[in-house]
């Protein structure tokens, strides 16, 4: 991936550190999403995935490295400012409050409203194409509560739609979903004209629509570049553990495990 040093646009961390009781959970890692594209996060459980997101969001301070967004620090860009750019969605989303899925896909133009103002037209506008694009329309007056986990996803999607960001970040969203909506969920982020970062664990998932990977192992960063350069035999034994037959298929590896 591009070095942050040579291109000063987009959202960029450059050998970024974090640590959690004493010890690093990210160490030393650099990313450059490319401009538009998808790029999977993958390692094991405890490898730091969720963590380098939070960092590129700005929830966490690394405790070296910086994290920027077109050549700017994230505190010299502003939290405001981050917050129109940079989109979230976390693993699981819950609320107590007796909301409708227009009214979560509102959410997503807070950044972009003084406090206490009404929506305007753009506000309105911008949450009726989220949920055409998310194919939410005919649910917009559908509570909250009574979707499924796949569908609360999707609208969890389409609230960071609303937001109109430049740079989605996704933390395992296709957790407890099942196959077919977790390949409509990242059919839809693919095709989003966003630069995304996801985290995964699923590696046929991440070859399928991930233009770029990045392997941690242990808070660092084990590899990087295309599903094809990345997801191998060997990286897999390496990285988890386990063995695989790794096989092209449609120009992209093609994973199946052995049993032990």
């Amino acid at each position: 991936m591009t070095s942050p040093s040579t291109v000063a646009t987009g959202l960029r961390a450059d050998r970024v550190s974090r640590e959690a009781g004493g010890r690093l959970i990210v160490d030393g890692v650099t990313l450059a999403p490319p401009t538009g594209a998808t790029v999977g996060l993958l390692g094991p459980n405890g490898s730091g995935k969720s963590t380098l997101l939070r960092l590129l969001a700005g929830v966490l301070a690394p405790v070296s490295g910086v994290v920027t967004l077109d050549g700017r620090t994230l505190p010299d860009t502003g939290r405001r400012a981050v917050a129109r750019r940079i989109a979230v969605v976390e693993q699981h989303a819950t609320t107590t409050a007796e909301l409708t899925v227009r009214d979560v896909v509102r959410l997503g133009r807070i950044p972009h409203r003084r406090a206490w103002s009404t929506p305007t037209p753009h506000d309105e506008r911008a949450v009726r194409d989220a949920l055409a694009r998310t194919g939410l329309t005919e649910r917009a007056a559908q509570a909250w509560h009574t979707l499924s986990g796949g569908e609360r996803q999707r609208v969890q999607i389409a609230r960071a739609l609303a937001q109109e960001p430049r740079e989605l970040l996704l933390d395992e969203p296709t957790n407890h979903l099942d196959i077919q909506h977790q390949l409509d969920l990242l059919s839809l982020v693919a095709e989003l004209p966003v630069t995304s970062v996801i985290a995964l664990h699923d590696l046929n998932l991440a070859s399928m629509f991930c233009d770029h990977l990045l392997i941690l192992k242990e808070g660092t960063a084990y590899a990087s570049g295309t599903p094809a350069e990345v997801i191998t035999e060997q990286l897999i034994a390496e990285v988890y553990g386990v063995r695989a037959v790794v096989t092209p298929e449609a120009g992209r590896p093609s994973v199946r495990f052995v049993r032990p």
